[in-house]
């Protein structure tokens, strides 16, 4: 068994801390986030300081990093806006058009016909829904967690889901082969989901029997 290196974070800059976390965590689901500006105009982002924490009520939450100057990107100031936004999925067919979605284009540059991708109106929020996406969940603004100066953390209550129907059963099972979906690691590094394998929880009782699992493919 090898050593561990150990870091104590308070010593460690900004950048050390995010090095370590995003090299740890993973791989980290990605929201392509959809919202709107106050002018109705659409836009896509993806963020990979994402999750879901809650089943009841249904909350996301993302982290969603401020611009070098401070100020609040296009993402977190649409929903500060409209108060709603839309978490789309990212399929490993979509990651080249997620890519494109993260361009810091210049004001003016129509991001999502650049990423080639078609928008659907929303059926609970004033958001719309990439159509290409296996799954979108709509989601109204719950609150906004000030955490610092590098980043805000926005919670949302999903109102909505689309899923494509090939992807989810009448018993709500969600299809993971279907849905195909891509996480984040560190760097520049993605992990798609098509290799799995299941592993039951087990009782205390098959515990103490010896009736131990195994994988088994997924």
């Amino acid at each position: 068994m090898t050593g561990t290196a150990g870091f104590e974070f308070a010593a460690l800059t900004p950048r050390e801390r995010y090095k370590i976390l995003i090299g740890t965590v993973v791989p980290r689901p990605i929201a392509w986030v959809t919202t709107v500006d106050a002018a109705g105009r659409a836009n896509a982002a993806p963020f990979s300081f994402f999750n879901c924490l809650s089943a009841d009520p249904a909350i996301l939450a993302l982290g969603v990093e401020f611009r070098p100057d401070g100020t609040p990107k296009d993402t977190g100031r649409n929903i500060r806006e409209t108060g709603c936004f839309t978490v789309n999925i990212v399929s490993d067919a979509l990651v080249e058009a997620m890519n494109v979605s993260a361009v810091p284009f210049p004001a003016g540059v129509d991001e999502l016909a650049e990423a080639g991708l078609e928008m659907r109106p929303g059926r609970a929020v004033a958001c719309p829904h990439v159509a290409q996406a296996p799954a979108a969940l709509e989601c109204r603004l719950h609150s906004f967690l000030e955490i610092g100066t590098s980043r805000e953390i926005i919670l949302g209550e999903v109102v909505y889901a689309h899923i494509r129907a090939d992807a989810v059963d009448a018993r709500l099972h969600v299809d993971p082969a279907a849905i195909d979906a891509v996480g984040r690691m560190g760097g520049h590094g993605y992990a798609g989901t098509r290799e799995r394998f299941d592993l039951p929880t087990m009782s205390e009782a098959d515990y103490r029997a010896g009736r131990i699992p195994e994988r088994r493919p997924g």
